[in-house]
């Protein structure tokens, strides 16, 4: 198991990709934490991993609001002591053609989708640096390659997930700390139903190398080779998982 005993926080792993990585993770042997605001399917999914043998717990948090987020990443870390992993997937992608937002629209994106990894980050590295150790994870999205119409807002924090993850590998790399993203390309998960069009994903599809729908395991895949020793090698990069809709 390439995560035996490592302890993992994943934000948003109710469902999803974080769902799919909370799984795999814990099949992988590691204590992992689901920190999502949906506290009943939280639950669920933690239950449905400690059913098939696995370590998991969930605690539901706000993950725009620190406030919500230091009683468990300080629970977790007094129970064991350390952490190892922070997987940083929370976030939200509603539409909105750019001169019909709302600065609201705008903010609650930010807040969300980025400002949310400056909590996390935050309140984990304090417990990283003196174990001089330790895996961060930011998911960003194909998006900020492309540029869609209708997420201005969306791409504009993902584009920030990237800068972060490049500033804080530099600021994190003498204590031996590892900080990388990944770029998903169109996952088939719940909330597609509601926010994608069929068409828009057949064509999607159509463009990519691998002619298949992703699926949460493709990134958490990912997400395991990024926080395991196989790399050690690697900081500051991001690695897109698109099926080949993107060359780069």
């Amino acid at each position: 198991m390439q995560l035996q005993n490592k302890v993992a926080l994943v934000t948003g792993g109710a469902l999803g990709i974080g769902a799919g990585i909370v799984e795999l993770f814990a099949r992988e042997g590691a204590n992992v934490y689901i920190l999502d605001l949906d506290k009943e399917k939280g639950e669920e999914k933690a239950a449905s991993v400690r059913a098939e043998g696995g370590k998991a717990e969930a605690f539901c948090c706000d993950v725009s609001r620190r406030e919500t987020l230091e009683h468990p990443i300080r629970t977790v870390a007094d129970r064991h002591g350390r952490i190892d992993i922070l997987i940083n997937n929370a976030g939200i992608y509603p539409r909105r053609l750019f001169l019909e937002m709302t600065e609201e629209e705008w903010d609650q994106m930010q807040t969300v989708n980025l400002k949310s990894m400056f909590h996390t980050c935050q309140l984990t590295l304090p417990y990283m640096i003196p174990q001089r150790s330790g895996k961060i994870v930011n998911i960003s999205s194909v998006t900020f390659f492309l540029g869609s119409p209708k997420l201005t807002h969306y791409v504009a924090s993902k584009a920030g997930v990237i800068g972060l993850t490049r500033t804080l590998a530099r600021e994190m790399g003498n204590h031996n700390i590892h900080v990388n993203s990944i770029t998903p390309g169109a996952i088939q998960t719940e909330g597609e139903l509601i926010h994608a069009n069929p068409a828009d994903l057949a064509a999607i599809m159509e463009n990519q190398c691998m002619k298949r729908r992703l699926q949460p395991e493709d990134i958490a895949r990912v997400c395991l080779f990024l926080s395991s020793a196989m790399s050690d090698g690697m900081s500051g990069q991001n690695l897109n998982v698109d099926g080949g809709l993107v060359l780069y």
